[in-house]
């Protein structure tokens, strides 16, 4: 897996920000607005750095860099809003040098002297229409029926306009046309520069979107309201944090988008079209919740913020209607509609785990083949109960059962993204894991603080498959804050400790030996720095479970403890060092989502529209595709999480961002597939309807399951936008 940049890469966009901070910077923005919006020193600037050259063959003069060279440019260029038409005169330049026979013209475009770009529509029956640069191009590349045409416009005025940038109502019936090329393959690679302009776009919109945001939390970071700084309320930073990940998502989809065409992947076509749509949607929403965070300044010509606004509606629009494009995507993945693609050249990004993680995937597939009954996989829940004891125990024999511990605990050496791809699956298979997840953090926390005695007689039973474990961290006051548990460890004469208290949410505690006990050792220092952890067997008198059941056919527990006595033994790490302990879950790989179960749901989905004769209608593949994006980009920013995790990149909490995004999405499309195929969705028959049924009332526990989403926004905001702390 890789998300990094070679370094001719890292230099070549270093180059370009650089030149674009000082030449483009909102000042020249402004300057350019009172002309047009063209700042013409600024395009022969970057001419100069060879931008022009970048996607035009190298026999005709240019330097045949790939899509993903170019996308660089492009996310620079909307991080300071480029005065021109610079997504469209790539396109159109790479045009004229693959059809020829305009070499002076393209000597011209490649130096900046000359300014070309691209008509949208067909102009045979739309030869009047909107052209980005129409106002300021020597040339328009335009579609007439079967021909391919360079226009050189004749009555190009501009006009005033959302944004003020170098737009106009072009008719391309009024000036000298000549023929590129006619034909098929004329027409294949015109409809290919479309496709790539709306990867550029995408790109761009994600590169306005982010500045927005950034310019947003800088402020949110200065101003103060009633007393306090802005970016401390919730209210603003949490909007925020949302828009990060989806302009993330906007920019990763177009990456993927570019891997796919590198792979010939069939989903290439369709992630072009949802990447352009995501991105015009996510930069849209950026921008004004960017501008609403300034409150009434941000109505104001006098702060930058509003130009972003303006820029991120204005730059998408010359392609008309960007929902189009989610119907175009629908058609794609769902009406066998096929997309005339771009070459893409040399792609660094790989979103592969490696051979050896599908080896040891292929070793679980088989297993789960040959060793588990029809009867046990009936037993199969996503949640605690659908554990397995004999299926548990199968993995333990064949060391699959612990993949994220290192090797004297799991039996086996998997290197990290072989430990990721294992764990995706057994989520494939059907086998959820939450008691195995749990049992790998108390051994780590064993192995690394545990008595010899735990080492002795309780680390055996866990990684050899013959326990689970619990977790008491939750109680019934504090939720999520766990450092304000009150469960109360008293020390006895003996050395050894009574346990009082309850804990709420003990999932698995029916099931389990043991429970990781937090409780609070000392009530006269801080919150955090008065807490022990303890490993408590749950068969021990004084300890009552009782069931707490939920709507999604799930069983947790609340547990409450009468004086529970343990020997010192039993504790774990430094008396008042609880925190300090927990780092050793730290250890073990995060950032994960639920792209799985998304996966599974939409192919539900996809099933019973087809039962229900719905899976030919527009609205039907729209929200599908709709929730095809949501799902790739869900497993994109699980991705960038795993890999910043691996390769020990800086981590502006990434995993907290994949765990949001995914499960909020998951939540949003669980609710709207089910009103797609109502009303047999109201079933929990068997099959794809009672399967879309439990989705609905699983997503709801995946926005709380291991910290709200309201407090992994806040790790967003503070970690991913440097806002100030938004938790008290």
């Amino acid at each position: 897996m890789n998300f990094d940049l070679t370094d001719e890469q890292e230099m070549m966009r270093d180059t370009f920000a650089r030149f674009l901070d000082e030449h483009s910077s909102t000042a020249r923005v402004r300057k350019a607005q009172e002309t047009g919006g063209f700042d013409r020193a600024l395009w022969q600037g970057l001419a100069q750095l060879g931008a022009f050259a970048m996607r035009i063959p190298e026999d005709a003069g240019g330097m045949d860099l790939g899509l993903f060279d170019a996308a660089l440019l492009m996310e620079e260029a909307g991080r300071t809003l480029v005065s021109g038409p610079l997504a469209e005169a790539l396109v159109a330049a790479r045009l004229l040098g693959q059809f020829g026979g305009q070499d002076a013209l393209l000597e011209q475009v490649i130096s900046g002297e000359a300014v070309v770009t691209i008509a949208m529509f067909d102009a045979a029956s739309r030869p009047r229409q909107w052209i980005a640069g129409g106002p300021v191009a020597d040339g328009v590349v335009a579609r007439w029926g079967s021909d391919i045409v360079l226009v050189r416009p004749a009555d190009a005025t501009a006009e005033p306009n959302l944004a003020t940038t170098p737009i106009g109502e072009i008719n391309l019936m009024q000036g000298e046309r000549v023929v590129l090329g006619s034909g098929d393959e004329a027409l294949g690679h015109f409809a290919a520069a479309i496709e790539e302009w709306k990867l550029y776009m995408a790109v761009a919109l994600s590169g306005i979107g982010r500045q927005a945001l950034t310019m947003a939390a800088v402020y949110a970071g200065e101003r103060k309201a009633f007393g306090q700084l802005i970016g401390t309320f919730q209210g603003i930073s949490h909007p925020l944090a949302d828009l990060l990940c989806d302009v993330d998502g906007a920019k990763f989809l177009a990456w993927k988008a570019i891997r796919d065409i590198f792979d010939h992947s069939d989903e290439a076509g369709a992630t072009v079209s949802l990447a352009y749509w995501y991105a015009c949607d996510a930069a849209a929403r950026a921008v004004a919740q960017g501008l609403h965070t300034f409150g009434g300044y941000g109505l104001s010509n006098e702060y930058d913020i509003h130009l972003y606004n303006l820029r991120a509606k204005a730059w998408p629009l010359v392609a008309g209607d960007p929902q189009l494009a989610l119907e175009e995507a629908g058609r794609r993945l769902y009406a066998g509609e096929r997309a005339e693609l771009p070459a893409s050249g040399e792609v660094p990004l790989d979103f592969d785990l490696g051979e050896e993680a599908h080896q040891v995937c292929q070793e679980i597939a088989e297993l789960f083949a040959t060793k588990v009954t029809p009867e046990q996989k009936a037993r199969f829940h996503y949640s605690w109960e659908g554990y397995v004891p004999e299926v548990h125990k199968m993995l333990a024999q064949h060391s699959l059962l612990f993949p994220g511990l290192p090797q004297h605990l799991s039996g086996r050496n998997i290197t990290p993204y072989a430990r990721i791809a294992a764990m995706g699956e057994m989520e494939r298979q059907g086998y959820n894991t939450p008691g195995a997840n749990v049992a790998a953090m108390v051994a780590m926390m064993i192995d690394k603080y545990g008595s010899d005695e735990l080492k002795a007689e309780v680390l055996p039973r866990i990684v050899g498959g013959d326990v689970l474990c619990s977790l008491g961290y939750s109680e019934p006051s504090c939720g999520s804050d766990v450092f304000a548990a009150q469960c109360k460890a008293t020390q006895l004469e003996d050395g050894s400790w009574r346990i009082d208290g309850t804990k709420m949410w003990t999932s698995g505690a029916n099931l389990a030996s043991y429970v990781l006990m937090l409780a609070r050792t000392n009530p006269d220092v801080p919150k955090h720095k008065g807490l022990t952890m303890f490993i408590v067997p749950l068969k021990t008198e004084g300890v009552t479970v009782q069931a707490v059941h939920t709507f999604q056919d799930e069983r947790t527990n609340i547990t409450f403890y009468d004086g529970v006595v343990i020997p010192d033994s039993w504790r774990l790490g430094e008396i008042d060092g609880g925190v300090k302990t927990m780092s050793a879950a730290l250890e073990l790989e995060h950032g994960g989502g639920f792209s799985k179960v998304m996966k599974a749901m939409i192919e539900a989905a996809e099933e019973l529209s087809r039962e229900m004769g719905l899976a030919q209608e527009v609205r039907t593949q729209c929200r599908l595709a709709r929730s095809v994006a949501h799902l790739w980009i869900s497993d994109m920013l699980t991705y960038r999480s795993q890999w910043a995790s691996v390769e020990k990149k800086p981590n502006h909490g990434f995993g907290p961002m994949a765990k949001m995004y995914s499960s909020e999405k998951f939540l949003s499309d669980s609710r709207d597939l089910l009103d797609l195929t109502a009303p047999l969705s109201l079933s929990k028959r068997q099959g794809p309807a009672g399967f879309l049924n439990q989705c609905y009332r699983h997503a709801a526990g995946t926005t709380i399951y291991g910290g709200t989403s309201e407090v992994h926004r806040s790790m967003v905001a503070e970690r991913g936008l440097g806002l100030p702390r938004t938790r008290g």
